[in-house]
């Protein structure tokens, strides 16, 4: 007998996966009785992928009523308040974000704050007032045009405030899932390599570390091993040669897909613990804060593992990943531990992920940025020298 452990699992929203899938959109809409559709997108994305016309023929076709708005940066508290004071009295019924991790934030924020009169900041964990979201929200569909935050079947949406007293903080609330999301090949291929790279290092980092969480569960397990297979399979092809294949694509935003949900049942670990502070306190996106960084995060946390926990599951797990990665057999378990890390290392060279201190972080700047890392579901507890270090690596 096998026991398996209680568990509860997040709600996922209806998924539209596959090549040509944008043609629904329309009949998704109408679906949740929306006639005024309020779109945000990530503009330059959309305009380069050749499908900006494409959506505004089938929205215009379908009759419904449209206002588009562009976000180009990560949403703050104020770019959500004043749409919502600009759209409130327009009789919008229907939210759609069609754009990267940032423009799916501001879709599930502007979808969630549109039928109430107050700040989004009075909910934002840690730095408003505290008070919890009702749940009432416009309909809100998700159409990602990137493949890293997996945010478009997750509960929360990320608002920052880049600064001294910065933060990256989340809106959070079941209702929030998104009603509906669709995923096509044909809206990613123009992504840039840089972004790329990036994204799909943060959607392995959302795999890997509910992967190794102290909370996973054979569910949770299953979900991020498929998208981890789907990683190894597609993401050094997407960053070249097969960056224009909407098969590719559509592997990497599998990946992207998978992580989203595998993080909203076993939680993050130490490389998102740190990439809050760092998104708060400076100009950093957030999939280079986690792709410069977890390939030093994979590397520490293998040898705390095999130093102070040597029968933690995780360590039989990375080896597993090793194997995967590395496709390489006949290897004993500590080549294929520390594989992981060595190969992760390679790749964060091969595509030229940032340094912290692209981004004007210094040593200086390390105390501030430790008091505020909250080292949760890691597999191993790590000491502030150990993540120092890891922060010191990638300066």
């Amino acid at each position: 007998m096998l026991p398996i452990p209680a568990f509860s699992f997040a709600r996922v929203p209806p998924i539209h996966f596959g090549t040509g899938k944008i043609a629904q959109l329309p009949t998704l809409i109408q679906q949740q009785g929306g006639r005024c559709v309020l779109i945000v997108m990530g503009q330059r994305s959309l305009q380069a992928s050749g499908q900006l016309e494409l959506i505004q023929t089938l929205l215009r076709d379908a009759e419904l009523h449209t206002h588009w708005i562009a976000c180009q940066e990560e949403p703050t508290t104020q770019f959500i308040d004043a749409t919502c004071k600009q759209y409130r009295g327009q009789s919008v019924d229907a939210v759609v974000a069609i754009g990267g991790g940032s423009v799916v934030d501001a879709g599930k924020a502007l979808s969630a704050m549109l039928p109430h009169d107050n700040s989004i900041f009075d909910h934002l964990e840690g730095v408003g007032k505290g008070l919890p979201h009702s749940g009432i929200k416009l309909p809100f569909i998700a159409v990602p045009t990137t493949s890293g935050t997996g945010g478009e079947v997750t509960k929360n949406a990320v608002i920052s405030e880049v600064g001294e007293a910065g933060y990256k903080k989340s809106l959070r609330h079941d209702n929030l899932v998104p009603d509906a999301v669709i995923i096509d090949g044909n809206l990613l291929v123009t992504c840039p390599r840089s972004v790329t790279a990036a994204c799909g290092l943060d959607a392995f980092t959302q795999l890997v570390e509910p992967f190794l969480s102290p909370t996973a569960t054979p569910l949770t397990d299953a979900i991020a091993w498929s998208g981890l297979k789907a990683f190894q399979a597609n993401f050094l092809a997407a960053c070249s040669e097969g960056a224009q294949d909407p098969q590719v694509r559509e592997g990497m935003a599998y990946a992207s897909l998978m992580s989203g949900i595998a993080l909203a049942n076993a939680g993050l670990g130490i490389v998102h613990g740190l990439a809050s502070p760092l998104g708060g306190y400076f100009p950093i996106p957030h999939g280079v804060a986690c792709g410069t960084l977890v390939a030093v995060a994979m590397t520490t946390n293998w040898q705390a593992l095999k130093a102070r926990s040597p029968n933690s599951p995780a360590i039989a797990k990375l080896v597993r990943l090793g194997q995967l990665l590395s496709g390489a057999p006949g290897h004993n378990d500590d080549w294929y531990g520390e594989a992981c890390g060595e190969l992760l290392h390679q790749w964060t060279d091969q595509l030229a992920i940032p340094r912290l201190s692209s981004y004007g972080i210094t040593a200086g700047h390390l105390d501030k940025i430790l008091d505020g890392t909250r080292n949760r579901n890691n597999p191993v507890a790590l000491s502030r020298e150990e993540i120092q270090a890891m922060l010191e690596s990638r300066l």
